[in-house]
Parts: C-alpha cells; sequence; structure tokens
C-alpha cells in the first residue's frame, strides 16, 4: 500500500535538510559524485531505559525511495535559493543535473519487527555518494520515529500481560503524518486496534472505539443517553462510565445490557476513563457479574502507559482492554530515538574498500568502520548474542564479541550455536527486490521476536543487558584507527 503516495500526492525529495543538498552539490562540483560509500543507519542507546527495540518503519522507507525523483515544482524551487551573496546557491547545470538523477544505490536491512539493539545497523546503503547522502535525512525521520513508537507499543503491551491494548492517540499526535505513522507502529509492536480510521483505511489496522462524555452530556440523563446509544448502535456498545457518577454510571449501562440480551444483542462492556482505575474497575465488575453480565469488558483510558498498567495489574484491576493514547504515539519518555547515519567505507578507483572511522572524546559516538553485518546466535531457548562484524574481514563460526564501548567486556560465543546474519539485502541498483512482509506479517515477527528474549532483558527497571558487541578482528582494526585519528589530531 502506497500510504505516503496517497497522503502526500507531490514529490517528497525536499523532506531533507538543506545540507544534504549542499554536500550533494560540493561532491558533484568537484567531480565526486559517483565515488562510491558506504552508509550504516544505527541508534546508540535502546529507548525508554529499556532492554530492547523494534525496528520499524522500512517499507514506508523503501516506498520514499522507490519514488526517488526531483519534480519540476522541486527544481524551481531549488532554483531560487540564495547564498550570503545573492547569488543562487545552486547553479543551473547542478538543478539540470538533479532532474535527471536516477537512484542506482543497494540497501540492506534488518526486517521489520525484528528485536535490534544499540550500535547494530539498520540499514547499510551502498552506492554513489551523492545518493547516499540525499537519502539519509528522510531515512532517519521515518526509521527513528516508528522504531520509537513500535517499542514503546511493545512496552505497554508487555505490561498488559495478552490483554488487548487499543491505539487512542490520534487527537493528541504530532500532525497527521505523525498519527498515521504511530498507528502503523503501534500495531506492529503489538496493539490489537487503533481509533485512526485514516490509519485503518491506508494499512488494514482494525479500527475500534467508543462514544464521548459528549454524547451523555448532550441527553437529558445518563440513561437516557446508554439507551439511545443502544437503539442507534446495538451491535457496538460500550459504553463512557464517568460522565457523572461512576459506578451509578455502571448500574445504568447494566441495565441497558440487560435490555440489550433481551433484544437478541450484546453489551460489549464499559469503559472507565478517570478516577481510581484499580478500585473503579474491581467494583464495576462486582456490578456487571451481578447483572449477569459476565461477559462484558471493561476498557480503561485515561493517560495510560506501561508503568501504569504494570501497576494496575498488580493491584488487581479487573481492566481487560486498555485503551492508551498520548503516551503511546508521542513516546513519551523519550522524545526520540536518537538514530545516526555515518560514513564507513568509501571505495577507491581500484575497487578496494576503504575503512573510515569518526572519532570522538565520547567512546560511545565514535563509530564502527567497514561494511558491516549483523550475525544472531541462538538455541533452543531463545536468541542469546549478537556480533557486529565487518564482511571484508568476516566472522568465524566461534567469535569472540568485544563490548563497542568497553574492550574488557567481552563474550565467546559457543560453537553449538544456530546463527542468521539480520541485514538482508531489500534494494539493488535502487530498485525495490521484492514487496515486504503484510504489516500482521511484520507484527507476529515482533511477538516471536520478543517471545524469544531473556525475560530480564524485557523488564522495565534495570533491564538485563542483551549481549551485543564487535566482532573481535572488528574491534582490533576500530581501536587501531581511533588510536592513529587521535594521535594524528595530537
Amino acid at each position: 500500500m502506497d500510504r505516503l503516495k496517497q497522503t502526500y500526492r507531490s514529490s517528497l525529495m525536499l523532506l531533507t535538510d538543506l545540507y544534504q543538498l549542499t554536500m550533494a552539490y560540493g561532491y558533484w562540483k568537484h567531480g565526486r559524485h559517483k565515488d562510491r560509500a558506504a552508509f550504516h543507519l544505527y541508534f546508540r542507546k535502546n529507548p525508554f531505559g529499556g532492554g530492547f527495540t523494534v525496528a520499524c518503519g522500512l517499507a514506508e522507507a523503501l516506498e520514499v525511495l522507490s519514488d526517488f525523483r526531483f519534480d519540476e515544482s522541486d527544481l524551481a524551487y531549488l532554483a531560487t535559493l540564495k547564498g550570503n551573496d545573492g547569488q543562487p546557491l545552486f547553479n543551473r547545470e547542478f538543478v539540470a543535473f538533479l532532474k535527471t538523477l536516477q537512484l542506482s544505490l543497494d540497501l540492506e536491512a534488518i526486517p521489520e519487527g525484528t528485536v535490534v539493539f544499540p550500535n547494530e545497523p539498520l540499514i547499510r546503503v551502498t552506492g554513489p555518494i551523492l545518493q547516499c547522502q540525499l537519502v539519509e535525512t528522510i531515512l532517519l525521520n521515518i526509521i527513528n520515529f516508528q522504531t520509537l513508537i513500535a517499542t514503546k507499543s511493545a512496552r505497554i503491551c508487555l505490561a498488559a500481560r495478552g490483554d488487548p491494548v487499543f491505539e487512542f492517540g490520534l487527537r493528541r499526535a504530532q500532525g497527521i503524518d505523525g498519527a498515521l505513522a504511530a498507528s502503523r507502529a503501534a500495531y506492529v509492536g503489538g496493539c490489537a486496534a487503533t481509533s485512526n480510521v485514516l490509519a485503518g483505511k491506508l494499512f488494514g489496522i482494525p479500527v475500534g472505539g467508543t462514544h464521548a462524555h459528549s454524547w451523555v452530556m448532550s441527553f437529558d440523563d445518563e440513561m437516557q443517553a446508554f439507551e439511545a446509544y443502544a437503539r442507534a448502535m446495538p451491535n457496538n456498545c460500550i459504553f463512557l462510565v464517568d460522565t457523572y457518577d461512576t459506578l451509578e454510571g455502571v448500574r445504568r449501562a447494566a441495565e441497558v445490557g440487560k435490555q440489550l440480551r433481551k433484544s437478541g444483542h450484546r453489551m460489549v462492556g464499559i469503559r472507565l476513563d478517570s478516577g481510581d482505575l484499580a478500585y473503579l474497575s474491581i467494583e464495576a465488575r462486582k456490578i456487571l457479574d451481578a447483572a449477569g453480565l459476565t461477559e462484558a469488558i471493561i476498557v480503561a483510558s485515561n493517560d495510560l502507559d506501561e508503568t501504569i498498567i504494570e501497576s494496575l495489574k498488580l493491584q488487581g484491576a479487573a481492566i481487560s482492554l486498555w485503551g492508551v493514547g498520548t503516551n503511546l504515539v508521542t513516546g513519551a519518555g523519550q522524545s526520540a530515538l536518537g538514530g545516526v547515519y555515518k560514513l564507513t567505507a568509501e571505495q577507491g578507483k581500484d575497487g578496494a574498500w576503504m575503512r573510515k572511522v569518526k572519532a570522538s572524546d565520547v567512546t560511545s559516538k565514535s563509530s564502527i568502520p567497514g561494511l558491516l553485518q549483523v550475525r544472531r546466535f541462538s538455541s533452543a531457548g531463545g536468541i542469546v548474542a549478537d556480533a557486529i562484524f565487518d564482511e571484508m574481514l568476516g566472522i568465524g563460526p566461534t567469535p569472540t564479541i568485544v563490548d563497542p564501548a568497553d574492550p574488557l567486556r567481552r563474550k565467546a560465543i559457543p560453537a553449538d550455536m544456530e546463527c542468521e546474519n539480520l541485514l538482508v539485502p531489500v534494494m539493488r541498483n535502487g530498485k525495490v527486490l521484492a514487496e515486504g512482509p503484510s504489516l500482521p506479517a511484520i507484527r507476529a515477527r515482533a511477538k516471536g521476536q520478543i517471545g524469544a528474549l531473556y525475560p530480564g532483558i524485557t523488564r522495565f527497571t534495570n533491564p538485563h543487558m542483551y549481549p551485543v558487541g564487535l566482532e573481535e578482528g572488528l574491534a582490533a582494526v576500530r581501536t587501531e584507527m581511533l588510536v592513529k585519528v587521535k594521535e594524528h589530531r595530537a
């Protein structure tokens, strides 16, 4: 489903930072625009202080790249930009070059729904350096946000312990595309449905919802409001019961529920949107059961997140469906994933690749050089460790992995482990190789991947650290390169 093309009819090529275009201009002016390079997209910390992250957004990123072209309005706008001297920022020849530019990049990526960890490349981009630079911003924009929200959704669903979670965040999301992207990512992370009807249409996500306080307030009394709603929608009755007095509202809803049953319909349940949700849900359950409405569910909303849901579960709340809005679609607790996109190698005229490294006084911000791949090791009990390696160096069957931030932290991988390389080809010479998996399949992958983690990794407080490291040979090469950079700088 070409969601972005449906939502935004015009070209998205200018959804980029200006410095991508100025660097592209510089490469072109110096005749370096065809030089081949390799870039990797990765992040440095798991979001929300957690122990894992869920990769998301690849399909939409590939959708943008599959329609890579500057249209006439893009080129006309670029021609109007001025430098500090008042002259055109880009000359006519460069604008004409952009008009004919066709994507010829190769991409490897970790499939959506995979659990991933800091420093692991989610995407590897190789090809002409000018093109690599032009796709950086859009890749980061899509992958950063959707990965953040998919991870938040997964955490909330873990807290719900198997209860369905509905994403209710449209009205509080950051704009139209923020809402649509969040609905998609929340579904990948485990949400069962969304209130966002456009997301339902575009992505095939189940939609769900109840009614608002305004419905109840528009009638003379609460009972009248519930009865009118039941007559209008007897097959969709979840009554919002806290407009006036919550437990009285539950009793009135129960009365309407019994009336529905007599007419051959079933009240789905009630929704609590304020107050002490643990206490009110327990009392509401008693009222519903006493009325013979044992199948009626109790939905809770009201600024929920994973920590509140976990707390309510510990208190024995009788809630069976969770509606989570603001804190889910905004990634509350972490404003952004913080993914980065770094040059890691350039290809010389002889075809040989030369590693590149960015040094930093902060060890964790120094980049990893080479043509990188991630190998995941597993056993019958689940996944056990990931090795980041350089394809130019290769990797043995029993590697030792080294923590990128602490060379003294090492782990030897036993010989009896099964393994797979996570980065797989998704684009060759600018063409998407195949249609990706369906959204339900991506969601199922995420669920299976999270289930394969050691339970300590998924806890919210002081999670266990999943073992990820650089293959020993790559770690040595990186250290040597960083030492040389610092010696040269000194």
